[in-house]
């Protein structure tokens, strides 16, 4: 169990589809209704999604950052999912950012912004 940590609440329009989703990225559904709140975890990382059928996807601002240990791996393992580079959802490069992160994104297909990333160092 988690202490002391912050988790993000983000919204999706169904949450059939959204748990199917991040099954695909190796994510398991822990807890919830299913009809109005899911709770899915991927080893240490802790996500929550609450239904709100009245979203668009392209006018999303929801976003979260993933601090891992193992990005690149993650990258690999998300790629083979064949996700687009371009729409929702999407997947974008990994990259060392000038601010000493290694990191990469990923938007879902209710618009959520994850980004992924670890310390370079």
């Amino acid at each position: 169990m988690l202490q002391n940590c912050a988790i993000p609440i983000l919204p999706s329009q169904n949450l059939s589809e959204t748990i199917a989703f991040y099954r695909k990225l190796g994510f398991a559904y822990v807890s919830g209704d299913q009809e109005t709140y899911a709770i899915l975890c991927r080893d240490t990382i802790e996500l929550h999604f609450s239904l709100f059928p009245e979203i668009v996807p392209g006018e999303s601002y929801a976003a979260c950052y993933l601090r891992v240990t193992n990005v690149d791996e993650l990258f690999q393992e998300f790629m083979l999912q064949s996700l687009p580079a371009k729409g929702i959802p999407r997947i974008g490069h990994l990259d060392d950012k000038p601010w000493g992160m290694r990191e990469f994104y990923v938007v879902d297909p209710d618009g959520n912004l994850l980004k992924i990333g670890q310390r370079l160092n």
